[in-house]
């Protein structure tokens, strides 16, 4: 029996999101992070998902224009997927799920862009799905809203994730440090 995998979703770290117009909250630290994350994740063969919104007509992150295309400073390798995604929730209609199942892939380590809109629809939907959820504390962004600064919707967003109730899955949110330190982490039986 094949052995259940973890997977790295980076959700809408594209060019349209990151503007003079859109400045996110820590965005060149949450970009080296992912780079980290991601870097450990092929190392162990786990998968490394880019999920990117697709107007689809809207007019605006149409495929192939420069607002859907990744930031540049994200290191994509040719091993990496990409899923495109219609509205916030990244499973909605998407390939996500049937893909996540040909993997076998049970453990979900979510990060990206926003946490008040996609990443947070993304992780309740995942909830709902009975999958693990690591969310990765500094690894996701947003910006100032109206009645809020995104730093303190970052900290209240992860405070909901660990405050909620988990399904048959788990739901933890851990930084970018202890997750690769627990990759990093193994042990050695000596004979």
């Amino acid at each position: 029996m094949m052995e259940n995998k973890k997977a790295l979703l980076v959700i809408d770290m594209q060019k349209g999101s990151f503007t003079h117009k859109t400045p996110r909250f820590d965005s060149t630290g949450v970009v080296n992070r992912i780079n980290v994350l991601a870097d450990l994740f092929r190392q162990k063969d786990f998968p490394v998902l880019f999920i990117q919104h697709d107007g689809n007509g809207s007019g605006e992150f149409e495929k192939g224009s420069p607002e859907w295309q990744l930031l540049d400073t994200l290191k994509v390798h040719s091993t990496d997927l990409l899923i495109d995604k219609y509205v916030n929730d990244i499973f909605y209609r998407s390939k996500l799920e049937t893909k996540l199942a040909e993997l076998n892939v049970q453990e979900l380590v979510i990060t990206g862009c926003a946490t008040d809109f996609c990443v947070a629809s993304t992780i309740q939907s995942a909830l709902t799905k009975d999958y693990d959820i690591t969310v990765v504390a500094d690894g996701h962004t947003t910006a100032d809203r109206p009645h809020l600064k995104a730093e303190k919707i970052i900290e209240h967003y992860n405070w909901v994730w660990q405050n909620m109730i988990p399904t048959k899955g788990k739901i933890t949110v851990e930084n970018c440090d202890s997750i690769a330190k627990n990759f990093t982490c193994t042990t050695v039986k000596l004979v």
